[in-house]
Parts: C-alpha cells; sequence; structure tokens
C-alpha cells in the first residue's frame, strides 16, 4: 500500500456505494451550473507527489477539469470523500489523508456508514511553518448533531444527512 496502488473494490458492500450515489446525485445537480464538478469513483488522480501511481478517491469535486491527461486528472480537487470499508479504513486514515493534504485538497470527509457518522477535515495553515498546512478535525457529524452536516468548501451546496445515509438501515 505505500505507493498507493489501484485497487479493486469490488468486495465492498452495497452500501458503501449507496453512500458515494447519494452524494453524487445530490450535490451534482447542485454544480451544474458552475465550472465544477462531482465524480464517483470512477476517476483517477495523477501527482508528482505519489509519484505519479493514479489514487481513485471515493468521491471527489473538482474544479480544474480541463487538467487532465488521457483517463487521468492532474488538478488538485478542492473536495474528496472517502467511505470507509473494512479493508481501506486504514490506508483512509493515513497514507490516503497524507497524501491529500500534501497536494493540498481543501476538505476531505471520512464517512463511516456503518457507524452513520461524517468526519470532515479542513487544511489549515501549521502555526509552525509557512509552507505546510494540516488537517484539523472541523466536526463530527452523527444523529445528534445532523443539521450541522455542511461542505465547507462550498457553502452554496446543500447536502442532508439523512439524504447521504439514504436507503441505509
Amino acid at each position: 500500500m505505500n505507493g498507493f496502488p489501484v485497487k479493486d473494490m469490488a468486495n465492498t458492500y452495497i452500501e458503501h456505494s449507496m453512500v458515494i450515489n447519494n452524494f453524487v446525485t445530490t450535490v451534482g445537480v447542485q454544480l451544474k451550473s458552475s465550472l465544477c464538478r462531482v465524480f464517483g469513483d470512477s476517476v483517477k488522480y495523477k501527482w508528482a507527489e505519489n509519484e505519479n501511481r493514479p489514487v481513485i478517491p471515493d468521491v471527489s469535486i473538482n474544479c480544474d477539469i480541463k487538467n487532465r491527461r488521457s483517463t487521468n486528472f492532474l488538478g488538485v480537487p478542492r473536495f474528496i470523500m472517502e467511505v470507509l470499508s473494512d479493508t481501506t479504513e486504514s490506508y483512509d486514515r493515513n497514507e490516503k489523508m497524507e497524501l491529500y493534504k500534501k497536494v493540498e485538497v481543501a476538505e476531505y470527509w471520512i464517512v463511516n456508514w456503518r457507524q452513520r457518522e461524517v468526519e470532515i477535515y479542513v487544511l489549515s495553515p501549521d502555526e509552525n511553518s509557512i509552507d505546510d498546512a494540516e488537517y484539523q478535525l472541523k466536526s463530527k457529524i452523527t444523529e445528534q448533531n445532523k443539521e450541522d452536516l455542511k461542505i465547507h468548501m462550498f457553502p452554496n451546496v446543500r447536502i442532508d444527512f439523512d439524504q447521504l445515509f439514504d436507503g441505509i438501515e
């Protein structure tokens, strides 16, 4: 996993895909008249910070869709969401999160569909360094504070907690 390989996610639960689809369909309609687009887990990104190895986020919002080569985006999305699965949780929380921080993805969500919770991280300048930024946990959204769910980088885009987890028992 150190090389961030492209992985076959064929053994993921249907609920994993449902969360992705719920987000993409709800947010995609709202971004239609903008320069940004939302993508599910069918697009690849390549960055020098990862030796140009492809990375496939579960969801990304990209406002630089012309910056691509062949089947890969080269620009950095402003938002990425990863939906946890048994086999990728450590990868999503560690290697991928570190890579997203390096390339400066502004907002990173980690969604746990089993617990029905969303961890929202926002990139903030590191007080001890001019060049570095760190992810700060902005909020942890659960059933108890579900009205606080929002995309910080896109304040006019709305996604309701119950919409995100629609169809998941």
